[in-house]
């Protein structure tokens, strides 16, 4: 298969007059429509060879999917579920619920949560603290649910788990 792509590769874009191969190489297209190559096999096997003759005019547009795999990374969490600590959310807004729907949020995405309540307090912007020991589970929690700060523990939060604090700044 790579001998084939790289065969597709070297006589498909010959004939291409597109503003991509005019560059001052002609090995800067070579690995992008490798990259295009390499997908698509994986995906459909059978249709590479059937995309090979019409690939010619598609090949000028191959930067694009080299974007594709540093998108694609992302789909196993940081934290396995099995080793996540419990999540203790609190509302420091006046809007309620809000601890209610950010808890679905958490327990949707594998989170434990052992608690909900209300913050009174002066708390910045909203945040997932952590004790230590526990920073990974803190960020894999804080992108979870779509908050954008992580911090060390207060003092007066428990030390066996995550303590998420929402503020006004919470657009869920």
């Amino acid at each position: 298969m790579a001998i084939v792509g790289g065969l597709l590769v070297l006589f498909g874009t010959r004939g291409s007059s597109s503003a991509a191969d005019s560059g001052p190489k002609a090995s800067t297209p070579t690995p992008s429509a490798s990259a295009v190559t390499k997908p698509t096999p994986s995906a459909e096997p059978s249709t590479a060879p059937t995309s090979a003759p019409t690939s010619a005019p598609t090949s000028a547009p191959s930067s694009e999917p080299t974007t594709q795999p540093t998108s694609a990374p992302p789909v196993e969490p940081s934290v396995p579920v099995s080793e996540r600590p419990a999540v203790e959310v609190y509302n420091n807004t006046p809007r309620k619920g809000l601890a209610e729907d950010v808890s679905i949020r958490a327990r949707q995405a594998g989170w434990t949560v052992a608690g909900r309540d209300n913050w009174h307090g002066k708390i910045v912007t909203s945040t997932v603290y952590f004790p230590a020991g526990m920073e990974a589970a803190a960020v894999q929690l804080a992108k979870d649910i779509h908050v954008g700060r992580t911090k060390d523990a207060l003092d007066n939060m428990k030390k066996d788990r995550l303590t998420v604090i929402l503020t006004t700044d919470y657009a869920g």
